[in-house]
C-alpha cells in the first residue's frame, strides 16, 4: 500500500515528511540528536556507552527495545545528564524544533519534567525559561524561512516524586508564556494520579489543560483515574482502553473458546464507552507501545496493535512519536508504519492529523488555522489523486 499511496501523490518525489503534521506527545529528553549528546557529554565529562553517533543511536534503540517500560525509562539517564545547564537546554530545545520541522510538523507540543534538570543549580523557572528561549529561536528562524511552526510546552511531574503541586504552580506561572499543559509521567503501576490530587485540583480550579500518561504500563483503572482525578482532556497513550472492548465472534465451542469469524461487532465496557462517547483524544505512539510492552496482550508486531480497532470503532485517535531517539522513529515513520500495516490511505492520514490539530492545547482560532492549512494541503493531494485515477481509467 505504501507504493500505491506514494504513486497517487501529486509530487513524484512524494515523501511522508512532506505531509503537514501535528505532534502532541513528544518528550524533549527523548528526542536529542546523538551528535549533540556526544558533544555535550564531552563538555561535562559524562561517560557514554560509545562516542560514535551512529552506534550511540543504535544503543539507545536497542536498550529501549526491551518490552519493559522501567528499562525503557533507564535510557534517559544519559540524555538528562547533558541537559543540566541553560546553554544545553537552549540548544536541545532549538534543535528539537528544527527536527520537528524536518519531519513536516507545523505544530508541536514538547513535554519534559523540569524537576529533572536542577542538578547544576538551575531553578524550575530557569529551566522553563531556557527551554522557551530555545523553542522561540527555532520557531522564529523557521517562520522567517516560510515554514509555519509553533511549539508549546507541557510541564510534566514525575509520578514517583512528590512535586506535583509545585510543578502545577510552575505551569500556571508560565501560562501564556509558552506553557500550554500539564502532565504526569513515569512508572504508572503503584503511582496513580490520586497521588497528585492537590495538583490536579489546583489546575482544574484555574481551568488549565491536562494530559495524563495512562493506559500504557497500567490498565483501565489508570485511565479511569486520569479522567476522574486528573480531569484529563487527553490521554497519554491510552492504548489499553482497548482492553475494555470485546469483539463478537460467531459463537463458542464446548470448551468456551470463541469460534467462527469476527462478526465486525464490538461491545464496549464502561471505561471505553466513556472515552469514546466524549471524544477524549488518545495520544497513541505505535512504535513506543511495542517497545514498552503496552500492547503485548494483543500480540506481537504492529499488525497486532489495537490502534486500528480503536480507529474503526470511533475513538479519537492521534499519532505521536513519543521518544524519537529511543524508538528510532519520527512521526513520518509512524504514518508509514500504519500505512503498511493497515492499508491506510491519504484520507485516513488526514483524519488522524485533523484529530491531533483539533486536540491541540491552543486557542480555538489557532486550531481552526491548523485545520484549514492541513485540509488545503490534503485537498491538493486528493484532487491530484482523482486526476491520476481518471487518466488511468481513460488509458
Amino acid at each position: 500500500m505504501t507504493e500505491e499511496l506514494i504513486q497517487t501523490a501529486y509530487d513524484p518525489e512524494f515523501d511522508f515528511r512532506d505531509l503537514p503534521k501535528v505532534s502532541l506527545h513528544d518528550h524533549l529528553d527523548g528526542g536529542l540528536r546523538p551528535e549533540t549528546i556526544i558533544e555535550l557529554a564531552a563538555e561535562i565529562g559524562h561517560e557514554l556507552p560509545t562516542t560514535d553517533a551512529e552506534a550511540l543511536g543504535d544503543w539507545f534503540r536497542e536498550s529501549a527495545d526491551s518490552g519493559s517500560l522501567p528499562r525503557y525509562l533507564q535510557t534517559f539517564e544519559h540524555t538528562l545528564a547533558v541537559m543540566q545547564t541553560r546553554e544545553a537546554l537552549i540548544r536541545v530545545a532549538r534543535e528539537f524544533v528544527e527536527d520537528l520541522a524536518d519531519d513536516g510538523v507545523i505544530y508541536g507540543e514538547v513535554r519534559y519534567a523540569p524537576e529533572q534538570h536542577l542538578r547544576n543549580g538551575l531553578s524550575l523557572d530557569d529551566v522553563v525559561d531556557a527551554i522557551q528561549e530555545g523553542l522561540d529561536q527555532g520557531c522564529e528562524e523557521l517562520n522567517n524561512e516560510g515554514h509555519p511552526m509553533q511549539v508549546g510546552q507541557i510541564l510534566t511531574a514525575m509520578r514517583h516524586a512528590d512535586n506535583g503541586l509545585e510543578i502545577a504552580k510552575l505551569a500556571l506561572r508560565h501560562r501564556g508564556r509558552g506553557v500550554v499543559g500539564f502532565d504526569i509521567a513515569g512508572a504508572e503501576e503503584g503511582f496513580p494520579p490520586s497521588r497528585m490530587k492537590d495538583a490536579f485540583d489546583l489546575l482544574a480550579d484555574n481551568l488549565f489543560p491536562t494530559t495524563v500518561h495512562a493506559g500504557e504500563a497500567a490498565g483501565l483503572d489508570s485511565i479511569k483515574e486520569a479522567i476522574l482525578v486528573g480531569r484529563a482532556q487527553r490521554l497519554g497513550h491510552g492504548v489499553r482502553v482497548a482492553e475494555d472492548i470485546e469483539i463478537e465472534f460467531g459463537g463458542v465451542d464446548d470448551d468456551g473458546e470463541e469460534v467462527g469469524e469476527d462478526t465486525g461487532l464490538v461491545s464496549l465496557g464502561p471505561v471505553a464507552n466513556w472515552v469514546r462517547e466524549r471524544g477524549i483524544p488518545l495520544e497513541i505512539c505505535p512504535s513506543s507501545n511495542l517497545q514498552t510492552g503496552a500492547t503485548a496482550e494483543f500480540g506481537e508486531g504492529i499488525e497486532s496493535h489495537p490502534i486500528d480497532l480503536l480507529v474503526q470503532t470511533g475513538f479519537n485517535v492521534t499519532i505521536s512519536p513519543d521518544n524519537r531517539l529511543m524508538s528510532g522513529t519520527t512521526l513520518s515513520d509512524e504514518y508509514e508504519l500504519l500505512v503498511e500495516a493497515f492499508d491506510y490511505d491519504l484520507e485516513d492520514l488526514l483524519d488522524l492529523t485533523l484529530n491531533a490539530a483539533e486536540a491541540a492545547f491552543v486557542p480555538l482560532e489557532m486550531r481552526e488555522l491548523l485545520v484549514e492549512y492541513i485540509n488545503d494541503y490534503y485537498d491538493h493531494l486528493l484532487d491530484d489523486d482523482d486526476e491520476i485515477d481518471e487518466d488511468y481509467d481513460e488509458s
